[in-house]
């Protein structure tokens, strides 16, 4: 399932169309709900990721029939990428999800883990991260 909303989220279809991100918002954060509790994140974690408080996130887990702005659905298509591109690199799911907390001697990284480099508040850092996995992958999705 998240595969498929990474997909549909990936094409880049009009993410300024209001009615489009009415849509696809209530699926996309209930698919990012389910890989924020496989990568073991704090709501405040998985809050920032998205680049929201951590109160409105709780909100929308309790209802998320609500439509996400440009740049959130632009970092959950990010995520919901890195997450596709981890499941595609890393086929056991155990090693897949624990890769965002392992240390990486990457350049990128600087030894510490891919999650605090997402963790940094900008949406560079999550597309940094996406295009990592894209090239480990020998392109991009």
């Amino acid at each position: 399932m998240a595969s498929q909303t990474a997909e549909r989220l990936d094409t880049r279809a009009d993410i300024h169309d209001a009615q489009l991100r009415r849509r696809m918002s209530p699926g996309a954060l209930r698919t990012w709900f389910g890989i924020a509790k496989h990568w073991a994140l704090t709501d405040v974690q998985a809050a920032r990721l998205l680049g929201t408080p951590a109160s409105t996130y709780r909100r929308w887990k309790r209802r998320p029939d609500v439509t996400l702005d440009v740049g959130q659905i632009e970092r959950l298509s990010l995520l919901l990428g890195i997450y596709k591109g981890l499941e595609m690199l890393l086929p056991r799911a155990d090693a897949a999800d624990a890769w965002v907390k392992r240390p990486n001697s990457n350049p990128i990284f600087g030894g510490a883990t891919p999650l605090e480099r997402m963790l940094a508040g900008h949406i560079e850092d999550l597309a940094i991260v996406r295009r990592h996995l894209d090239a480990e992958r020998g392109g991009w999705a």
